[in-house]
């Protein structure tokens, strides 16, 4: 017969918790309800106010001399170009010249639009495609991100299209980046609607009941409406990332579901095994609850930890995703309990998988699980083999990241058919010169002529420079009105353009950059250009990375200890965890970097990876692998705490999360392949790469690797010195147990719990 759990004592934290968390669930409920309904209200529109950069570091040389660029010589850095199709008349036509002239004068004319350039008033040949079919003209709209992009929108349809005898299409960064952020709200949209009914589907499958299901589901909208609110208010003070919303809906629905299946499941459990209500309410919050919300503060730290880069890109997610994670777990941990103690039996109502389990009994319940506890005893009999096998698979299939290139991210990464896209693709194809590759010089402070044209020879001269251009100073065009210019009133500024050999982003670009910023002159020089961005992000992440890694390893370690009372288990659930990530990273150079499966998933491969992914989807794999890891771990301790029975303890651990991990990954999985669907290459290698990850983490690492490890180290996996032992005993986390209640010595053997049935 079940044996019916004690309730939580009245006296303590964890009753007082209890007592404040389902006193009013009515209350509760409506409460969050209304909460909900304003964050609907005050998240409105986020995506509006978000930004589709942000890859590069704000302190950096490169990003100084473009502000500096932008101020003194609009003209050098447009951020519109208008692609004029003169077709078989040719660009210089008398009627198509005189239109495209009327063009750039109307753009000129237009408020907020600066620096219009086009190859009928310049004659340049850099601005005429080589067929002579096309020609360009370039401008830069002024302001903010936001703003600049509502400018455009405004004038693009007067400019896009047909007139007289020219076609004409938009394009340049600004087109581009606006293209993108259209593109990943709509894709956005279409996630969501992948997503809902797939994982519907599945939690009905999962628990069987419809009502049961129906929960997380629930949790999960709440967390990702009360996200988008925190982020529009963050808006206000700092620039948000885009694609910082694909985050929110992939954690928001994986981790509230995580989440809520954990509490549900052992809410089901207590009922069960013949507790009423209330009192297994309280055991679930004593138990899941505290493993929740430790899981939650695991995830944050490996979130928060991209707060030590300067790239608002990297920022935007941290914020997002600590945002979720929390609100995830405050809806599992107050929402969730307070609709179980109303609901009670009810849970189980519209039981979809009935008629499967009449043939069932008592016993057939008591199986449950049962195959995951055979699976791990094989793992643990055979442990060298398995541990060996697993581990040199993993390794073997990160292999290919060790051939990884960085790159920056580009027009590239929209669809062959996004019109910004087409433009830049003509330029790349039909234009002479790199277009997009060239490096800017920034030169500030007064010069003479002759020292202007010494240092133009010199960086001509440069290894790996194919031409040099200008000087250029304020007022003047070409190196002769620079010279006269500056020999007249000694200005202090002027800029050289300097043309790469080569990729524009290649090896042999980074290359010149660094050569360009030795060069000695007579005035201060700051290099910009996409080569020099790629530099500086590059510098700005490997400087930062060793503190952003050693925060979520330390982290991770005290957290594991508070949890376990080991220094072993911490280290084992850093170390496996990194090594469930190397299928990820291997296979994001496999397929997006060197191109395998381009045609297939619908991208084009650049030959690089941006910058900053990895670390992103570092931190958030590294955070779901954690939150998985914590939900075994804990079943795990709270068995051997109970026997003492290390085996029995994991054997019993995985047969009573097993299945519970294996299904939370295949939902998040879903979320995460539903978000890859996106047609922007960076989205789709973040959410086909994470889901990666998680699978092999939650059917890998704590299937095989996790049971064979700690059959390997044996009782040694709890050992921790007496000082720390003491410390866990009075800080520790455990959920079996109460905080400050003293922990079993290792292998300090209690009477086993009685088995309940479950479900």
């Amino acid at each position: 017969m079940a044996e019916v759990k004690k309730a939580l004592p009245t006296g303590g934290g964890p009753g007082r918790w209890t007592r404040l968390v389902t006193a009013r669930p009515r209350l509760s409920l409506l409460v969050a309800l209304v909460l909900t309904a304003l964050a609907v209200l005050a998240g409105g529109g986020v995506a509006d106010r978000m930004g589709s950069g942000g890859w590069e570091d704000p302190d950096a040389e490169s990003t100084r001399a473009i502000q500096v660029l932008e101020r003194e010589f609009p003209a050098s850095q447009p951020n519109v170009l208008l692609l004029v199709d003169a077709g078989s008349a040719g660009v210089d036509a008398p009627a198509v010249a005189a239109e495209a002239r009327r063009l750039a004068e109307r753009l000129d004319a237009q408020e907020g639009v600066d620096g219009v350039g086009s190859y009928w008033q310049t004659g340049s040949p850099a601005l005429r495609s080589k067929d002579g079919r096309q020609g360009v003209i370039a401008a830069r709209i002024d302001g903010e991100e936001k703003a600049a992009g509502e400018i455009l929108q405004r004038l693009a349809p007067e400019f896009r299209g047909t007139h007289g005898p020219v076609e004409v299409s938009v394009g340049g960064p600004l087109a581009v980046r606006h293209e993108m952020q259209t593109i990943i709200q709509e894709d956005l949209l279409r996630a969501e609607m992948i997503a809902l009914p797939i994982t519907l589907v599945l939690l009905v499958m999962v628990f069987g009941s419809a009502v049961a299901a129906v929960l997380p589901l629930g949790i999960g909208i709440v967390a990702i409406l009360g996200t988008n609110a925190v982020l529009r208010g963050i808006t206000e003070f700092t620039d948000v990332s885009v694609f910082a919303q694909n985050l929110t809906t992939a954690l928001g629905l994986g981790l509230a579901i995580d989440y809520a299946l954990f509490v549900v499941r052992r809410f089901r459990e207590e009922l069960a095994g013949g507790a009423d209500t209330r009192t297994a309410v309280a055991t679930t919050l004593r138990t899941a609850g505290r493993t929740v919300l430790f899981s939650a503060l695991t995830v944050a730290v490996s979130l928060a930890a991209m707060l030590v880069f300067p790239q608002y890109f990297l920022r935007s997610f941290a914020y997002a995703g600590i945002a979720v994670v929390l609100l995830a777990a405050a809806a599992a941990l107050i929402l969730l309990p307070a609709a179980l103690l109303l609901l009670g039996d009810r849970v189980n109502a519209l039981d979809l998988r009935r008629v499967l389990r009449r043939r069932g009994t008592a016993d057939a319940g008591r199986a449950e699980g049962a195959g995951w506890g055979r699976a791990a005893g094989l793992v643990m009999r055979r442990a060298p083999w398995f541990a060996a096998v697993t581990a040199a698979g993993l390794v073997l299939l990160g292999l290919p990241f060790l051939g990884v290139k960085f790159g920056t991210a580009d027009d590239r990464q929209l669809p062959v058919t996004a019109e910004s896209r087409v433009v830049q693709d003509q330029l790349r194809e039909g234009f002479p010169g790199n277009p997009g590759g060239a490096l800017t010089v920034l030169a500030e402070g007064p010069a003479t002529a002759a020292q202007y044209e010494d240092y133009r020879t010199r960086i001509a001269a440069l290894e790996g420079v194919a031409r040099v251009d200008g000087p250029v100073t304020a007022g003047t065009a070409g190196a002769a009105g620079a010279a006269e210019s500056a020999g007249a009133g000694g200005r202090t500024h002027a800029y050289y353009t300097v043309v790469p050999e080569g990729e524009g982003v290649g090896a042999g670009a980074q290359r010149v950059v660094g050569e360009l910023r030795a060069e000695e002159a007579p005035f201060a020089t700051s290099v910009t250009g996409a080569a020099a961005v790629l530099v500086d992000s590059k510098d700005a992440i490997g400087e930062r990375l060793p503190w952003a890694a050693a925060i979520v390893a330390i982290v991770t370690l005290i957290l594991v200890f508070l949890l376990t009372g080991s220094v072993v288990v911490p280290l084992q659930a850093v170390v496996l965890n990194a090594l469930s990530l190397t299928a990820m990273f291997g296979a994001v150079v496999w397929v997006f970097q060197e191109g395998h499966l381009a045609g297939l998933l619908g991208f084009t491969s650049t030959g690089d990876i941006e910058t900053t992914l990895p670390v992103l989807m570092f931190c958030v794999a590294f955070g779901l692998s954690m939150d998985y890891g914590v939900f075994l771990l804990s079943r795990i301790k709270e068995e051997y705490d109970a026997t003492g029975d290390h085996e029995g303890a994991v054997r019993h651990g995985l047969r009573r999360t097993g299945g519970l991990i294996t299904a939370a990954a295949v939902i998040l999985a879903v979320v995460m392949v539903a978000i890859g669907t996106s047609r922007v290459t960076n989205t789709k290698m973040l959410g086909l790469g994470v889901a990666l990850a998680v699978l092999m983490d939650a059917m890998v690492v704590r299937s095989l690797l996790v049971p064979s490890v700690m059959k390997l180290t044996g009782r040694l996996t709890w050992w921790a010195p007496a000082p720390l032992r003491r410390l866990h005993a009075r800080f520790g986390i455990s959920e079996g147990g109460i905080p400050g209640a003293p922990a079993p010595e290792a292998g300090a053997a209690r009477e086993p719990e009685k088995e309940t049935v479950a479900g």
